[in-house]
């Protein structure tokens, strides 16, 4: 098993569903959170982690956490080391989410409420890892700027799951990061300053 198939063992999706939804936690697809927000389909949040490739100890963003599920998978991750920040926008879900992860034994990982006009946590950067669960229409600078020199940040953007990564000094401006293409995705709009 991957370190990836152990964070999933680690923290059932079911946890992470409104009761009406855990039924369907099995299934390979989106579930609805309510607030027009969905819990990502397995397969889907899979292929990010192994892309994000998180290590123990690293600082890691969660931008668009919802359930909470993701930012406990990326605790599992980083292990008690390391420090997982989720952010949301949506009030309701950042209490849902909180909540979660208080009972999923992962207690360097915490859920916020996303600052208005704000993407990301500038204020808490620099991150080794940025995960985005949302579409952005483009990059999403803001979160580049976020990563350590050579961080690694995975994105969906205009239906493609990018993986970026930060160049090293002397060449650390945000748009000269490497990006590679991951293949088609679909996601909830990213909402942006």
């Amino acid at each position: 098993m991957t370190r990836v198939d152990d964070a999933f063992a680690a923290q059932p999706r079911t946890r992470f569903l409104p009761p009406g939804a855990r039924r369907s936690a099995g299934l390979d697809m989106p579930l609805s959170i309510g607030h027009g927000q969905t819990n990502s389909q397995p397969s889907t949040v899979r292929e990010m982690l192994r892309l994000l490739d998180v290590r123990p100890g690293m600082s890691v963003l969660d931008v668009g956490a919802g359930s909470g599920w993701t930012t406990a998978l990326l605790g599992e991750l980083t292990g008690p080391e390391g420090t997982v920040l989720g952010t949301e926008i949506v009030p309701a879900l950042v209490e849902l989410g909180a909540a979660h992860l208080s009972g999923a034994g992962v207690p360097w990982a915490r859920i916020v409420e996303a600052d208005p006009g704000v993407l990301g946590a500038p204020d808490e950067a620099p991150f080794d890892r940025v995960l985005v669960s949302a579409m952005a229409r483009t990059l999403p600078l803001d979160l580049v700027a976020q990563l350590a020199p050579g961080g690694v940040m995975v994105a969906p953007v205009h239906g493609t799951m990018l993986r970026v990564v930060r160049r090293m000094p002397p060449r650390d401006d945000p748009a000269e990061a490497r990006v590679t293409e991951h293949g088609g995705y679909r996601f909830v709009p990213l909402i942006t300053p």
